[in-house]
């Protein structure tokens, strides 16, 4: 597993993934920014900044925890699909969010994610 280390205007999230699929997630975060701006919605979602990835992670801070990445993935996805959109088309980043979701959801039913 790696973790990435995520910085929301709040707190610090942590969230584990495998470590094949960081990259993803990253990638996916990075785009959420570059795109968040063309949204037309007056309430956009608050995507965090990434600021580092890690292969270990040994968390000291009460109430710190590690957020797995399919969980992180399908909050991710509930905030965007909560959205009413009707210029930009949100299906586009909405379907990047899934791809990876499900990539994490077959690697749960075949045992694979730890």
């Amino acid at each position: 597993m790696r973790y990435c280390i995520l910085s929301t205007e709040k707190e610090l999230q942590f969230v584990a993934m495998p470590d094949s699929y960081m990259y993803q997630l990253v990638a996916l975060l990075h785009r959420l920014h570059k795109e968040i701006g063309k949204l037309t919605v007056s309430e956009r979602p608050a995507i965090p900044e990434v600021i580092a990835e890690c292969t270990e992670l040994e968390l000291h801070a009460q109430g710190a925890n590690i957020i797995q990445g399919i969980d992180y993935l399908a909050d991710l996805e509930g905030r965007f699909a909560s959205l009413q959109e009707e210029n930009y088309p949100l299906i586009a980043l909405l379907t990047e969010i899934r791809a990876l979701h499900a990539q994490l959801e077959y690697l749960v039913e075949e045992g694979e994610y730890e």
